[in-house]
């Protein structure tokens, strides 16, 4: 390839990948590590003096995180492009990644020559998802209306649906009976209805109910 090699910037809080990454990349001509970080807030803060093309980086790390660190990173430097390198394979996992403002998702488990192809897709302008993930994004989501929920957000409703009262699902939760009211008017919003029956009507549509108390 011409020009100069597509600049990356590798964030995991395992060192040691981090390093298998790095030693990878060097066998590559078109690609170039220009640096390192163990979180979202080193990777964001490291932005201005590394100027990457590609960040690299996990979902789950310790603070920030890898969706929030995807949402600043796109927020400060619109330009930089950033690729998921992660071990979870639901399709809900990597629709959160792409709203969080991803333009790849790739699982840890692929090979190294996926890798370098998926940052040489994402550094090109395009959009890459591991093979094997195409298939379920395309088809109709299993969760249904439920995709966009956070792990804290279907648990609400399901108590909602239960029956709890917001001070119940405050006790249960260790939370406050605000934040739960919070939540509340965010799964109104996000499913579109306006009645606690409603809510009540989507968890029983999509299941959520089966097989718990």
């Amino acid at each position: 390839m011409s020009g100069p090699p597509v600049r990356i910037l590798l964030v995991d809080d395992h060192a040691v990948l981090r390093a298998g990454l790095r030693l990878l990349l060097e066998r590559e001509a078109d690609v170039v590590a220009v640096g390192d970080a163990a979180t979202a807030e080193d990777a964001v803060r490291a932005l201005p003096r590394l100027r990457p093309d590609v960040v690299v980086m996990d979902v789950e790390m310790p603070g920030m995180g890898g969706l929030e660190g995807a949402r600043e990173i796109r927020r400060r430097a619109p330009g930089t492009r950033i690729l998921f390198l992660s071990m979870h394979d639901q399709a809900r996992d990597v629709r959160r990644a792409f709203d969080a403002g991803a333009d790849g998702y790739l699982l840890k488990s692929a090979a190294d020559e996926e890798l370098v192809r998926a940052i040489r897709a994402v550094a090109a302008g395009e959009r890459y998802v591991h093979p094997a993930l195409g298939a379920a994004l395309a088809g109709p989501s299993a969760d249904g209306p439920l995709v966009d929920l956070t792990d804290r957000e279907r648990e609400v409703l399901r108590l909602l649906a239960l029956g709890h009262t917001n001070q119940e699902i405050a006790e249960a939760l260790v939370v406050s009976a605000r934040t739960v009211e919070s939540h509340r008017a965010h799964l109104m919003t996000k499913l579109r209805v306006t009645t606690r029956a409603g809510l009540v009507r989507v968890a029983l549509d999509a299941g959520l109910l089966e097989g718990r108390g």
